[in-house]
């Protein structure tokens, strides 16, 4: 633990600027990142008598071991960079609101010739109009279900679009009117483009003017006697009304914004945030985070606000944001969600009408949410906990290992040897500290080699991290022996940027995935290296039984056991994601064909190849010169081709058992079949 004073700035050489600082550890990673209108006043603060402040503080700036900042120009500038080095460095004692699903949006995709209609999750595209986020995406089904009446839109695959206009027949939707039929040409592109379009307009709230139209056109029909047509649209209108009774009208004047709301405790605090466009709630999402910097419900709505629009631009960011709390630099955020846009924003807390109704309702969402969780966690955490327990006490372990990693290895026949790391904190699995190895050193089936060369490899890249932080030095390795100095050949003393590190955090506990052979293994590797205080054990599939470095009987746990059932999440998390792996280098080898043999040879040209030539047995029959002709290729890749198809000798030609007729070449042929599954010791 560090005492502040051992590293305070001193007096005058912080700038009384704007700007963001961030706090570093002693291993150089940055800790806590924040802005200030005035460095000098905001950072005086945090080197005042720990006695005086907040605890969660207290704790970060004893965990600090340096401070430093970078100064700006404006109070936006400084939002904007704070916002970067939080998403860039994930620093411990900053809030980050932890999103418990992903959150389903109505897409359309005007980029493509035929607009399709689909639910879509994730990271937002180019050319793609989205409304939502949806709670759930049977809420979005229902809804277009309902507007496809009036709106006949496509809504199927590319490989269903494909398949019906390669048949001529469209699909039950185009049977049964709920979609035009773009891909048997019952409608032009032009045409279908202009529904999607209409689509749009309605889901964006310009709903008065279309239902208009469709009246003005059933009375039309209906003096005309042409009752069929107007049955037709009596039932349109009907369907699209019910699809506007899903989205109750909470705002009379058609408004654009989203309401912010926050619940909290001394702990956790729990956002809610309803997306109201038109004037209709079209979509609600929540977050909920531990409270590990002190920080009030304004700084909560800040940070949400920076997550929120972080990645937003243009009509995602509304013309309104309704907050509990401004936040203390509320106009520098004002200006940010405006350049965010490209227009006004008002950010400012209702007083009174609906706007304040609706806010407390969302605010009723969040303490429901906050409730919720803490509810599941409390049973969560108690588990865990006695989960951890149960470890610590049957390995031997001096603390609970509040940090597991778990390897294995997965082959096939011998094939694609590949192996895996998992890691748990706290119980709970970390999938961005996951990590694949591919089997360098060797070839063919060897799961006692492959776990030590695995093992190996992810412990020398710790000790690499420990040496450019300056925890271990070259002496300690010449002192760990060969292999250990080994380790650190090349690090040449790399400086530290506060980034999170692959390899940087060593676990508590190692589990491999099998019996007393490859512990042996692995404890043998961390020898080699020197590592004395990583404990190390293996979970066999026969019997679930525990085995121990040294030891010549296994440790039984009851089946009943808390901590026998992490153990075996840990391994089968790590079974699946090696299974997974392996997978897909296999597809990518059975996959593979002479062009991917030709350096610089992308995947594009590959395809324009092929499909230029219609199969790789004509290309291989084409010359340099009929190569060149090919859009993208030049002379000098065209040899290369020429050259490598030369080399590749072809397979046998497939041959029709029921009539001996010989099958042309249309595709490179694979290199063969087999059944998949993992190693199972």
């Amino acid at each position: 633990m560090a005492d502040p004073s051992s590293y305070r700035p001193q007096p005058g050489q912080v700038p009384d600027s704007p700007g963001v600082y961030r706090f570093r550890d002693e291993h150089r990673r940055v800790i806590y990142v924040g802005k200030a209108k005035s460095l000098r006043q905001r950072l005086a603060n945090y080197f005042q008598d720990i006695a005086g402040l907040h605890p969660r503080t207290a704790t970060m700036v004893t965990t600090a071991a340096s401070v430093e900042w970078t100064v700006v120009s404006t109070e936006v500038e400084a939002l904007q960079l704070e916002y970067s080095w939080i998403k860039e460095y994930d620093p411990r004692f900053n809030v980050k609101y932890r999103d418990d699903k992903s959150y389903p949006s109505l897409a359309v995709t005007m980029n493509e010739e035929y607009p399709r209609v689909q639910v879509m999750r994730g990271p937002k595209k180019k050319g793609v109009r989205y409304f939502g986020p949806y709670a759930h995406a049977w809420a979005i089904r229902e809804t277009v279900d309902l507007m496809l009446r009036a709106f006949p839109v496509r809504t199927c695959s590319a490989g269903v679009f494909k398949r019906s206009a390669q048949i001529g027949r469209p699909c039950l939707l185009g049977y049964i009117g709920k979609c035009s039929a773009p891909c048997v040409g019952r409608v032009t592109p032009e045409e279908h483009r202009e529904l999607a379009e209409d689509f749009c307009d309605f889901m964006a709230g310009r709903t008065g003017t279309y239902l208009s139209r469709l009246e003005a056109q059933m009375h039309e029909a209906a003096e005309e006697m042409e009752y069929e047509r107007a049955a037709r649209l009596r039932d349109d209108i009907g369907a699209l009304r019910r699809a506007m009774e899903k989205n109750a009208v909470v705002l009379a004047d058609a408004t654009d914004a989203d309401l912010v709301a926050v619940a909290e405790d001394e702990l956790e605090a729990a956002v809610q945030i309803f997306h109201v466009r038109g004037g209709r709630v079209r979509g609600q999402r929540g977050w909920v985070t531990d409270k590990v910097e002190a920080v009030d419900t304004a700084g909560l709505v800040e940070h949400a606000l920076q997550q929120l629009y972080g990645e937003e631009t243009g009509e995602a960011v509304p013309k309104e944001v309704l907050v509990p709390a401004l936040p203390e630099d509320a106009p520098a955020l004002g200006q940010w969600l405006a350049a965010r846009r490209g227009s006004q924003v008002s950010l400012r807390i209702p007083q009174r009408g609906d706007k304040k109704a609706l806010m407390e309702t969302v605010h009723r969402n969040a303490q429901q949410a906050l409730a919720l969780h803490k509810t599941k966690r409390a049973a969560d955490l108690t588990t865990r906990s006695r989960a951890l327990e149960e470890i610590a006490e049957a390995l031997g372990l001096d603390s609970a290992p509040l940090r597991i990693e778990c390897f294995d290895i997965s082959h096939l026949q011998g094939d694609d040897v590949v192996a895996s790391m998992v890691v748990f904190e706290d119980g709970l699995a970390r999938k961005g500290e996951y990590r694949r190895f591919q089997i360098r050193t060797f070839a063919g089936q060897d799961d006692v080699r492959s776990m030590h060369e695995v093992v190996s490899r992810r412990f020398r890249r710790y000790l690499q991290e420990k040496l450019k932080t300056g925890e271990w030095s070259p002496e300690d390795a010449a002192a760990d022996g060969a292999d250990a100095a080994e380790a650190v050949d090349g690090a040449g003393g790399a400086q530290d940027d506060g980034r999170p590190k692959r390899f940087a955090y060593p676990p508590q506990l190692v589990v491999v995935d099998g019996g007393r052979p490859q512990v042996a293994a692995a404890q043998r590797a961390l020898e080699e290296l020197g590592i004395d205080d990583v404990a190390v054990c293996g979970l066999a599939k026969r019997l679930e039984e525990v085995w121990l470095p040294g030891e010549e009987d296994p440790v039984v746990l009851p089946r009943t056991s808390e901590g026998l059932y992490l153990l075996q999440r840990v391994r089968d998390e790590a079974h699946r994601f090696a299974i997974q792996y392996q997978r897909s280098k296999r597809g990518k080898r059975l996959k593979a064909g002479p062009l991917d043999e030709v350096p610089g040879l992308g995947e594009t040209r590959k395809q324009a190849l092929v499909k230029h030539f219609g199969s790789v047995k004509k290309l291989r029959q084409a010359t340099i010169d009929q190569i060149c002709e090919v859009p993208g290729i030049g002379r000098k890749t065209a040899e290369t081709v020429a050259a490598a198809l030369a080399r590749a000798v072809p397979a046998a030609p497939a041959v029709n058992t029921a009539t001996g007729e010989i099958m042309e070449e249309e595709t490179p042929a694979p290199a063969g079949t087999s059944s998949e599954r993992g190693t199972d010791r």
